[in-house]
């Protein structure tokens, strides 16, 4: 057999936010919604947005093994989703809500060109009835 066949296409350059957003904050968003796209991460930020838990309260919620909820939660961490302390002998983890507030204000953008176009389509809809009211 000869060697494999090579694609003659040019790859596309890497897309980059950077004129948009500060480099560093779309790390930020990227990071929040990867600890955000499981659903026991999810799970566990559904429970400490009702207030602090342990870490033996928070594994009691997920149906994996308690090293998988550690994964969880170091990816939360890392995300800056979650913040933990020393409590004698639990660790203690707490909500931070401003990771999610980045990714709210980097979805503003495509929530207003959304609305928009709702609007758009909300007009044209009342259009659409106002003329088949008028040729009946």
């Amino acid at each position: 057999m000869g060697a494999p066949m090579r694609s003659r296409r040019t790859p596309h350059p890497p897309c980059t936010y950077a004129g948009t957003y500060q480099v560093g904050s779309t790390q930020n968003v990227d990071a929040v919604l990867h600890a955000l796209s499981d659903s026991s991460g999810r799970t566990v930020l559904e429970a400490l947005s009702q207030g602090e838990a342990t870490v033996g309260e928070l594994a009691a919620l997920l149906p994996i093994a308690r090293p998988g909820v550690s994964r969880h939660l170091r990816v939360l961490r890392e995300a800056g989703l979650v913040e933990v302390r020393q409590e004698a002998q639990w660790r203690v983890y707490s909500l931070r809500p401003e990771p999610l507030a980045e990714v709210d204000d980097w979805l503003g953008r495509y929530r207003s060109l959304w609305e928009q176009r709702l609007n758009a389509l909300h007009t044209e809809v009342a259009r659409g009835k106002k003329q088949r009211r008028s040729t009946r």
